[in-house]
């Protein structure tokens, strides 16, 4: 039987990013039954981990007790008094650079850090000698972390799917009890060249309404997203909005029990892949290419803007640079083309 190894896990975020981390986590814990981790991220996420077995988590509170290199460095001695044979910085950024300094007694051999590949990406988005070809992919770029210290993941390995109570929050809701497929629909993102246009979404929604078959329940979050969901939602009638209605515990219940999610290149993909739902992204300014696709979802339901009228895609990895004629290259992916998708994935 191998020793005991207890690693320590930086990703303090975002969203999607430490989303991405949690199928790598479980196949890792699952291959090496002999290692535990101690997770440091925001408080925020800590739901995504607490039913995971040897999962420990920090929670990195930089914007209060954690703030600026003195709350970092106390984050450090916290870290320091746990009995860590390894550490894997899968954020690579300032912050995890300074706990680092900080920390000692941990050898840098059983240090390792993530390449986050910014020279290719970078050839990926330029606008000349662009070279067009999928990169590896975060969950990759985790694996390989742990691979340097001594784990080697087989990421094809399925994982078993696990189940969840519907929240209570909507229980009384039409939608419970309700036998026809139900998918979710996230049509925001943290960038305008990211986002479905609203006009899309509708027509979206008015298909899958005619189809009969199906539940439709948008997700968002924020104020302006949230009334715009629930404008939406009360113009049909199998269409409910779950904006703003919940913890992030019992959105992530909700999600588990999908049978599709249907989002932009965001976060709720990931929270979706996570939790072994299938996930159909569209994309916009961006590109799969770039490696943050949902986990292990196929390539036919990554549906992307007509790449002939618009050569210059991707134009951004994040969706933060605005190019000008593209700002509509999201009406290249017909509402027709979406749903065909969808049906597809759920038959």
């Amino acid at each position: 039987m191998s020793k005991k190894e207890s690693l320590l896990v930086f990703r303090l975020s975002a969203l999607g990013d430490v989303a991405m981390c949690v199928p790598v986590i479980r196949l890792l814990l699952a291959q090496y039954p002999f290692v535990e981790i101690t997770f440091v991220t925001r408080p925020f996420f800590a739901p995504l981990f607490k039913d995971i077995p040897r999962v420990n988590i920090i929670a990195a509170d930089v914007k209060d007790k954690h703030k600026g290199i003195l709350g970092l460095w106390k984050l450090s001695k916290e870290l320091q008094a746990l009995p860590v044979t390894k550490v894997a910085d899968l954020h690579n950024v300032l912050r995890t650079k300074i706990v680092s300094s900080f920390m000692q007694g941990i050898p840098k051999k059983h240090w390792k850090t993530i390449d986050k590949g910014r020279k290719e990406k970078k050839a990926l988005v330029r606008a000349e000698n662009k070279v067009l070809k999928p990169l590896k992919t975060t969950h990759e770029r985790y694996a390989d972390v742990f691979k340097q210290l001594g784990f080697p993941i087989d990421l094809s390995v399925a994982l078993p799917k696990r189940s969840y109570p519907i929240p209570e929050e909507i229980l009384n809701e039409n939608i419970n009890g309700n036998t026809k497929k139900w998918i979710g629909f996230a049509p925001f993102a943290a960038h305008t060249s990211k986002m479905y246009p609203l006009e899309l979404t509708e027509k979206t929604l008015a298909l899958l309404q005619q189809e009969n078959n199906y539940i439709v329940l948008l997700f968002g979050g924020g104020k302006q997203e949230v009334e715009q969901l629930s404008a939406l939602s009360k113009k049909y009638s199998n269409v409910y909005s779950v904006a703003g209605k919940m913890s992030f515990t019992a959105e992530l219940q909700l999600i588990a029990n999908l049978d599709v999610m249907l989002s932009m290149d965001s976060g709720n993909g990931h929270l979706a892949a996570a939790y072994q739902v299938p996930v159909v992204t569209l994309w916009g300014a961006t590109h799969p290419y770039a490696g943050f696709a949902p986990f292990l979802q196929p390539a036919s339901q990554q549906l992307v803007p007509d790449l002939e009228k618009y050569p210059l895609l991707p134009t951004s990895i994040y969706g933060n640079k605005a190019v000008e004629g593209y700002e509509e290259v999201m009406y290249s992916i017909a509402p027709e083309t979406v749903v065909t998708t969808l049906t597809e994935v759920l038959s």
